[in-house]
């Protein structure tokens, strides 16, 4: 049986440009086989900014500068377990509107696509389609999602909240 990952704090990027964003198909953890940006966990000590730059070179070979980056979302995922218990992953959400490289096929990440903002890709996570759009659309968001076991059935609506602004790492 697959061990369920427990994390409790993230981070998650989307490269945009000419109205396009790119996705990677995640291959193993949490967004195992779906379209996903780039991300994964804050190690300790690491501020959520620096942890989204790790990541981006780790699974994309993209490498980008802190201010390239705009936070754009804080969601907080309530995961219920298979054995019944639950954590929360707070997740840092960026856009990335500058970066050197070119995107790469990592073990985690395959075939990085870019799709049209108004038409994502629908094999995604539970929620995406519910608060990935608004963010995409340049609206500043604190979201609440809760997910089933291994994060694949969404439990109820996701709460959306607009904010004029989120707290700088």
């Amino acid at each position: 049986m697959e061990e369920e990952k427990v994390l409790l704090n993230a981070t998650l990027c989307f490269l945009v440009k000419n109205g396009k964003v790119l996705f990677g198909f995640k291959t193993q953890k949490i967004g195992k086989d779906c379209w996903n940006g780039y991300g994964g966990g804050i190690n300790d000590g690491e501020v959520p900014k620096l942890a989204a730059l790790r990541e981006l070179k780790e699974e994309a070979d993209i490498v980008a500068l802190p201010e390239s980056l705009e936070k754009m979302a804080i969601v907080d995922f309530h995961n219920t377990k298979s054995d019944g218990g639950n954590f929360v992953c707070r997740v840092h959400v960026y856009l990335v509107s500058q970066w050197t490289g070119e995107p790469r096929e990592t073990d985690e990440m395959i075939n990085p696509t870019w799709f049209n903002i108004d038409h994502l890709p629908d094999k995604m996570m539970p929620a995406d389609k519910q608060w990935l759009p608004v963010v995409l659309g340049g609206e500043k968001i604190t979201a609440t999602v809760k997910l089933g076991p291994f994060q694949k059935t969404l439990l109820g609506d996701v709460e959306l909240h607009q904010v004029d602004s989120l707290p700088d790492d």
